[in-house]
């Protein structure tokens, strides 16, 4: 085993980035031939278009494909994009029919389980960080087990290997019967389960239309660039708030952070970076439990433990989030400034 390379780029991982995509594409495309297998499926063929689209970009998103001489890739992706948002925009995927098992089954199996059923969900976040801090450069003759510039990525691929291969033996389940129970969870959620990466999207096109630029312009007409405490409690609040409509505060950051942390804070008034931005990040995760456009935090749990309220999990969140959201707002003015 060797010392790991000082150049990435040129190094092959057995679980790269395109692996992952890949993995992900073909097992979207088993709950498409699921969908279509359901005969009792209300909406069954726009619904297995729907994940048929969303699939499809992680099969052949990289590959580089032309038509009369012209790239068409990207083109294809984007129609793809356009054709999803129209598909759910006009309420075409549904549910269709499960073999769920009874009641009686279900109790029957948590009894039996009983708390051992939550360690495939704690070995998800041990073997991730394991991984990446201490088996994450392992590597012969530069192949390496995980992607070197997607470290964390990677590991958590194999973390939820990990898990499901003790899932089955807890339940003495199979391969195929999760990737079944995984389309039930998936139509639970429905189209929202693909809301954050749409969001995260997003995010980038804000930059590149200057969305911080107007921000900063909207600041100056309220607060007054010499206010640190309003413009802290500005930074922080419109983290939640931006993070609430987009779902993702990756999508958040990089607009609000332009337009009030590095103009305002930073240059202003010489705050420092690495405490305002990492606390600014916790912000807006105050505010991804407080809306449901955080359909991978908020919806899924409900549909996990099929609460009839699917909403009330961010009902149950609120409070904790508006006083941690407090509590960084006194962090954040209270460590930031050097001065």
């Amino acid at each position: 085993m060797s010392a790991p390379s000082t150049n990435t780029a040129d190094t092959t991982a057995i679980i790269s980035i395109e692996n992952i995509y890949l993995l992900i594409g073909f097992v979207v495309m088993f709950l498409v031939i699921r969908t279509l297998q359901d005969k009792g499926h209300p909406k069954r063929y726009s619904t297995a278009l729907f994940w048929l689209l969303f699939g499809n970009v992680f099969l052949f998103g990289d590959l580089s494909v032309s038509l009369f001489g012209q790239a068409i890739t990207y083109q294809w992706v984007g129609l793809s994009v356009m054709a999803i948002a129209l598909l759910a925009g006009f309420g075409l995927v549904s549910m269709g029919t499960y073999d769920t098992p009874s009641d009686e089954v279900k109790t029957h199996s948590a009894e039996k389980i009983g708390n051992k059923l939550f360690m495939p969900a704690v070995m998800i976040p041990i073997v991730t960080v394991v991984c990446t801090l201490l088996l994450g450069h392992i590597n012969i003759n530069d192949w390496y087990l995980f992607d070197q510039n997607h470290l964390t990525l990677a590991s958590l691929t194999l973390a939820c290997a990990v898990a499901l291969l003790i899932g089955w033996k807890l339940t003495s389940g199979s391969p195929i019967q999760a990737l079944t129970e995984s389309r039930r969870l998936v139509d639970s959620v429905g189209w929202a389960a693909i809301l954050p990466q749409m969001l995260a999207m997003l995010g980038g096109v804000f930059i590149v239309a200057q969305t911080g630029t107007a921000i900063q312009d909207l600041v100056t007409l309220f607060i007054s660039p010499d206010n640190r405490f309003m413009l802290v409690v500005l930074y922080c609040v419109g983290m939640a708030l931006f993070t609430m409509i987009m779902g993702n505060a990756f999508a958040a950051f990089p607009v609000m952070t332009a337009g009030i942390a590095v103009p305002f804070l930073i240059q202003g008034h010489g705050a420092s970076a690495a405490p305002l931005v990492a606390i600014g990040m916790y912000s807006g995760y105050c505010g991804t439990l407080m809306t449901p456009m955080a359909a991978n935090f908020n919806i899924v749990p409900a549909a996990l433990l099929d609460l009839k309220d699917k909403y009330q999990v961010i009902k149950v969140q609120i409070p904790t989030a508006l006083a941690l959201l407090a509590i960084n707002i006194l962090l954040m003015y209270g460590v930031i400034f050097n001065d």
